[in-house]
């Protein structure tokens, strides 16, 4: 009775986790329209579900041709470190093998020696155990040495592979500001490289160590129970395997979208720490409050998904890749016990039964946790095929970018059909590498997603001839530097102008890097390259004495010192240190953008006439009438899409004042 009862009991175990799934099922479809439909407030800001096809992810032939790919990166070469590592890793899993046979085959030796009350038996085997402990521990640890020195040069090679294409030319800032495809290339390069590479490793392990386990331990049962048992637990591995791997492949794409959610959330909290002096003038703190909420709102629902469902999903490979595997179990190893007329136990006495059925037990449940090891590996695979989905768009968009092309949203259809007038095709301007000129001819002068701010834009500009910029904000004042440092697309027209190197840019807000004061006059050159230019420390302090900033080395007493100079520096600091870096590159060719707005007068007018002196030729936008007298030209656009090029005269600073 008490049999049937826990009969009833399983049974209505496995009714209930069965209806659990069903549940899920018909939950899931039934919101992912209406998730579909519905924008929350951070879909503004970030539209990453415009595709559904990135988030396809499943184990299949695409899947082995992205991960086939990825390992080549990982792995370069036949004969090189990381395989060296899989070669060692591999010897361990088989000495790890050889270990659990020679345990189950001492221990059971131990246990009949115990049963049958042989003192000297007992201490042989048990002393037996006891020198090969450290031999079994040192395979262990090895086998764990192996696997974390493969995830991290795994990690290394991609991390490296992926940064070269990344901060390739002006990648980075394509990726941002050009392609709208990857939001946080930030999440990719750390949190996903490193999730797939611990992935990989772990697969390889939870499949090598398992298949290695099952063809030894058939060969060792084939001439124990004979060949019928092995295939029938071979024959559960396949058709448990597929059945629990149709099941699973939601996970593939649920584990993209909790990735694309976890980098939104790190993205609207980015930007409140980016922003938090803007917001903090706004009071916008309860307004950002809702964004991240709003946001985090997605990641905690996704996620409350994904754990019913893997609730779900981890009772029925309970059920079928552990439990039922060992009921398979015993029925194959009770076999020979059970059937009173098998050859195998006809004559043999009770001892030598139970050693037998020790051995042979231990070493089929051996087999058969072997077996769901594999039927649960399926699981892991799926959720690498979403990391291996992820990391092969950021290779393939990495790659398009670096050959030119990008995809972006473009602008509402009457405007793309005045582009489409024009003939705007991104790219299709040509660019003339020429020192001591910037020449634009009839270039049309428009954003990355097709805005046009100027049609036909053509004037020339020769080293010695100062330029002030000017017009109101959204002209395109901006846009022409950004298409002048090439990180914008001409979309037609001809471009003359020097190499990138020979062009220099200075900002309202200049960047101060991470390193020593050295490195704040320098950037981006190194040390080495300084002391290749032959440009002593001297003549840096020089440049730090022609904009006033000289006490500052007095002060810090070593261009080595390191400071985080962001804080350490004033505004006006910090914009006279970017104009002693333009001294140190003397370009031919130098954009001022408002980069002396806090600095005094007297110091800015000796900037500009250094400038003529060294013969630096400047763009300048700024609205300071004192400026003007520095010029020989004027730009100025009137945010209208009307432009004009003229020579600076007294009328024109007079009309100015």
């Amino acid at each position: 009775m008490a049999a049937f009862s826990r009969y009833l009991t399983a049974r209505n175990s496995s009714i209930a986790g069965g209806l659990l799934l069903v549940l899920y099922l018909l939950r899931h479809r039934r919101r992912a329209p209406r998730q579909s439909s519905t924008k929350g407030d951070s879909d503004l800001l970030l539209n990453t579900e415009k595709d559904g096809r990135k988030d396809r992810a499943a184990v299949d032939r695409v899947f082995l041709l992205r991960i086939l790919r990825i390992v080549g990166i990982m792995v370069p070469r036949v004969f090189c470190m990381e395989t060296g590592y899989l070669i060692f890793i591999a010897a361990m899993l088989v000495a790890r093998t050889y270990c659990d046979v020679w345990m189950i085959q001492n221990g059971t030796m131990i246990e009949s020696a115990i049963i049958g009350r042989s003192t000297k038996d007992f201490k042989t085997f048990l002393f037996s155990f006891m020198k090969f402990m450290p031999i079994i521990a040192l395979v262990n640890n090895f086998l764990k040495l192996g696997l974390n020195e493969l995830k991290l040069r795994f990690r290394e090679r991609l991390t490296k592979n992926l940064y070269d294409q990344y901060l390739q030319g002006f990648t980075y800032y394509k990726m941002g500001n050009l392609d709208n495809r990857i939001a946080n290339a930030d999440q990719l390069l750390t949190q996903d490289v490193e999730k797939f590479c611990n992935s990989v490793v772990d697969l390889y392990s939870n499949l090598s160590k398992p298949l290695l386990d099952i063809g030894l331990y058939i060969f060792k049962l084939t001439s124990a129970i004979g060949a019928q048992g092995p295939a029938i637990m071979m024959a559960y591995l396949l058709i448990s395997g597929l059945f629990l791997t149709r099941l699973r492949r939601p996970i593939g794409k649920m584990t993209v979208t909790e990735q694309r959610y976890e980098g939104e959330y790190r993205y609207v909290n980015s930007r409140l720490i980016t922003n938090s002096e803007e917001i903090a003038f706004y009071n916008g703190n309860l307004r950002e409050k809702q964004t991240i909420y709003s946001t985090f709102k997605k990641l905690v629902d996704h996620l409350h998904n994904f754990i019913f469902f893997r609730f779900s999903m981890g009772f029925v490979d309970s059920i079928i890749a552990k439990y039922l595997a060992t009921v398979v179990g015993y029925l194959v190893v009770s076999r020979p016990f059970l059937y009173l007329s098998h050859p195998r136990h006809m004559h043999s006495s009770h001892s030598e039964l139970l050693e037998d059925y020790y051995q042979s037990g231990r070493m089929l449940l051996r087999m058969s946790q072997a077996l769901g090891r594999i039927v649960l590996a399926g699981r892991e695979m799926t959720r690498l095929s979403g990391f291996t989905a992820r990391i092969t768009e950021l290779m393939k968009v990495l790659k398009e970018l670096n050959a030119g092309r990008y995809e972006r949203t473009m602008v509402s259809q009457q405007e793309k059909d005045t582009a489409e007038k024009l003939q705007l095709v991104p790219g299709r301007g040509q660019i003339t590498n020429r020192d001591n000129i910037i020449k634009f001819e009839h270039t049309p002068l428009a954003t990355p997603n097709g805005d046009i701010l100027i049609r036909d834009l053509t004037f020339e500009v020769r080293s010695g001839t100062n330029v002030l910029v000017c017009g109101p904000n959204g002209c395109g004042k901006s846009s022409l530097f950004r298409a002048l440092g090439e990180l914008w697309p001409l979309f037609g027209g001809h471009l003359t102008k020097p190499d990138r190197g020979k062009l220099f840019y200075v900002p309202q807000r200049p960047y101060m890097t991470l390193g020593s004061l050295r490195d704040q006059v320098i950037y981006p050159d190194t040390h080495e390259e300084q002391r290749r230019k032959g440009i002593s420390d001297q003549v840096l302090k020089e440049y730090l004495d022609n904009v006033q900033l000289g006490h500052i080395l007095d002060r810090e007493g070593s261009w080595d010192i390191v400071q985080d100079w962001m804080d350490v520096l004033s505004g006006g600091e910090k914009q006279r240190m970017a104009m002693a870096r333009l001294f140190y590159h003397k370009p031919q060719f130098a954009i001022l953008d408002e980069c002396t707005s806090a600095v005094s007068v007297d110091v800015e007018d000796y900037i500009y006439s250094h400038c003529r002196t060294v013969g630096i030729t400047l763009f300048t936008v700024s609205h300071r009438k004192s400026l003007w007298k520095h010029h020989k030209y004027y730009l100025h656009m009137d945010g209208r899409g009307n432009y004009e090029f003229k020579p600076i005269t007294e009328e024109t600073v007079e009309f100015g004042s």
